[in-house]
């Protein structure tokens, strides 16, 4: 498993951060849903794609309507069914992109509706990767655009296999049907896109503008640090501002004042992150409460709302540091 991101890997005991001890990937929305995470690497062959047999949606037929979904009628495929409901026009997805979707799933031969994001209020963001998401995800949205309703039949081999899913009340018999909303997609070239903000202030770091999917550099002053935190547009998307509550999907570098030595990066690790605002320093969800998605901010956090005395082990962060962030805001979830 790859490292966690300094963001969420918390001290014990310390107050900054909600989730104290929290194990969880930095992924933790995709990895707390039951439904398209997988417990475990898939070792079945690729599926056949084939157009039915699928229920009807009777429902909530729009794009990122909640559906409801007939009973299947039959015996399902033992093949992976996909069809396009709704075609989008956005960017085509691809193996190991980040896709950020509402989703509902359910049994084929009960319908029973056993996960859906309509109602957390909460879009997923996950990494269609081997082993972090279920295969019959990974093949049936490999090429679909964002935009796009996609449903899907999923016969056990490319879903939770003989074992089920119990957690979810899922036998290992059961061929699942998926309604898809892909929102969007990203990878780990993905950079905002918001418009140039100038950066007049000589004594706060000057954050680089280029996106195309490098790290931005951060030039930090020689100058003494801020006191209070400073959470500034570099680039101002025009998309939903991220309420204190919200768990974003970002690129991200971080470097220490004093220095400018580069401590954590998403870039570096070739891994965007997924997290709640509710999981991090104080300073970081401080500084992106009210900002836009599609924005890249410039966070400078003193030592009371990073790590303080406390820095995590091993993460070259000294005591009573303070940290500069340059992080890119890509979704909303």
């Amino acid at each position: 498993m790859r490292r966690r991101s300094l963001l969420i890997a918390v001290p014990a005991g310390l107050a900054t951060l909600a989730a104290c001890g929290d194990d969880k990937s930095d992924s933790s929305k995709a990895s707390d849903s039951p439904s398209p995470s997988a417990s475990a690497p898939s070792s079945a062959p690729p599926p056949k794609i084939v157009d039915g047999p699928l229920p009807a949606v009777t429902a909530g037929t729009k794009f990122d309507e909640k559906p409801t979904v007939a009973k299947g009628s039959g015996e399902p495929s033992k093949q992976l069914a996909v069809k396009t409901l709704i075609a989008g026009s956005g960017k085509a997805v691809a193996e190991n992109d980040f896709v950020v979707a509402n989703y509902l799933g359910q049994v084929w031969n009960t319908a029973k509706v056993f996960d859906n994001s309509y109602d957390r209020k909460a879009r997923l963001a996950i990494q269609l990767t081997q082993g972090r998401i279920i295969d019959g995800w990974r093949y049936a949205l490999a090429g679909k655009k964002a935009g796009s309703r996609v449903e899907m039949a999923v016969p056990p081999t490319w879903g939770y296999g003989s074992q089920g899913n119990p957690q979810a009340g899922i036998k290992g018999t059961d061929t699942l049907v998926f309604v898809v909303d892909v929102q969007d997609t990203f990878n780990a070239t993905s950079s905002a896109k918001g418009e140039e903000v100038p950066q007049e202030n000589a004594d706060l770091p000057k954050v680089g503008t280029n996106t195309d999917g490098k790290a931005p550099s951060i030039e930090v002053p020689e100058a003494t640090a801020p006191k209070k935190l400073v959470a500034e547009y570099v680039l101002e998307g025009d998309g939903e501002k991220v309420a204190a509550e919200d768990s974003v999907l970002v690129q991200y570098k971080g470097v220490l004042w004093d220095g400018g030595k580069e401590f954590d990066s998403s870039y570096a690790n070739k891994q965007l992150v997924s997290f709640s605002l509710q999981q991090v320093v104080k300073g970081w969800a401080q500084g992106l409460t009210g900002k836009k998605v599609g924005s890249r901010v410039l966070i400078v956090i003193p030592p009371k709302l990073g790590y303080g005395d406390n820095p995590p082990q091993g993460s070259g962060i000294k005591k009573d540091s303070t940290l500069v962030f340059s992080v890119d805001i890509l979704a909303k979830l």
